[in-house]
């Protein structure tokens, strides 16, 4: 058998902050040199086997290591996965050679019936052991690793019997899994639910951890009372920013992603949420390298694009 090529693509998605690029934001991104060290995409914006917004994502890649988050896999589904979309992921990734997967713990897909919408399942052993085929089934089927996500709940069920941080750390060690730590879902849903944070972090294995994510989120009013959705369709609020740092704290560094999909601002409001974050990301990971006191604040790693 021939000896397969090696990839002359950058390497590794690295533990610093990236952004989600939205096709609106790529040809600024590129031009403005391709300021941050990775971004993540939708790849069910790039199934389709040529045009030019594959074209425009290769030309990124190029230059950046990417990660894939999938939108539309279902993991919850009872039915499994749906074979044709499984094969039209593995083709693309086979292409892209993503740093990092992810998917969704949720479910969209019910007799051949799709939803535009991430739908919560009730954490029991029955849901664990749908989740666990199907995740097994998907890494088979990439041929990688994947990471699965932690939900922003506005609801619970009344028949969940395991913990949300439980059945996360459970799937992992029973598939092999990785974990993608959502910042602001983890802030919603405590909030939502009344949960302890904390306890929560605790329950997680950390070595697990593959990646973190920042968002913003909205509040309404529902029968008098507050309820936190998660929209990213603004800043990454203060309360948030807190929160990771007790995550890097208790995680320790991780690639780190700020995400908005929502009422996109200019790409230097995106860029700038980025160096909020990677500030903090820095110092932490300074304060590892230095004796107590000697921790300064830096920004974002310098980062360039070819031309």
């Amino acid at each position: 058998m021939a000896a397969t090529a090696p990839s002359t693509l950058p390497g590794p998605v690295p533990a610093a902050v990236g952004i989600g690029l939205r096709e609106p934001h790529r040809e600024a991104f590129v031009a403005a040199g391709c300021p941050v060290p990775w971004v993540e995409i939708h790849p069910e914006n790039y199934l389709a086997p040529g045009g030019p917004r594959l074209a425009g994502i290769l030309r990124v890649r190029r230059d950046r290591p990417v990660s894939c988050h999938g939108v539309g896999l279902s993991l919850g589904s009872a039915d499994g996965l749906d074979p044709d979309h499984l094969m039209r992921l593995r083709a693309f990734y086979d292409r892209l050679e993503p740093g990092l997967i992810s998917e969704h713990l949720s479910w969209s897909v019910t007799d051949a019936t799709y939803f535009n919408d991430l739908l919560p399942l009730p954490y029991t052993e029955d849901s664990l052991d749908r989740v666990r085929r199907n995740v097994e089934h998907a890494q088979e089927v990439f041929g990688r690793r994947i990471l699965v996500e932690n939900p922003a709940a506005c609801i619970a069920f009344a028949d969940s019997a395991i913990p949300e941080a439980e059945f996360l750390a459970e799937l992992s060690a029973r598939t092999g899994c990785g974990l993608l730590l959502d910042v602001n879902n983890l802030y919603v849903s405590s909030v939502n639910l009344g949960f302890d944070r904390t306890a929560w972090l605790g329950a997680i294995p950390a070595d697990a951890v593959g990646e973190l994510h920042l968002a913003g989120h909205a509040r309404m009013t529902l029968d008098g009372e507050e309820l936190l959705i998660d929209d990213h369709g603004s800043v990454v609020g203060d309360a948030v920013m807190a929160l990771y740092a007790d995550v890097l704290d208790r995680i320790g560094p991780q690639p780190v992603l700020v995400e908005w999909d929502n009422d996109l601002p200019p790409l230097e409001i995106l860029l700038a949420e980025a160096g909020r974050a990677q500030k903090q990301l820095a110092q932490k990971q300074l304060a590892q390298r230095l004796p107590d006191g000697q921790a300064r604040h830096f920004g974002m790693p310098e980062a360039h694009c070819a031309g």
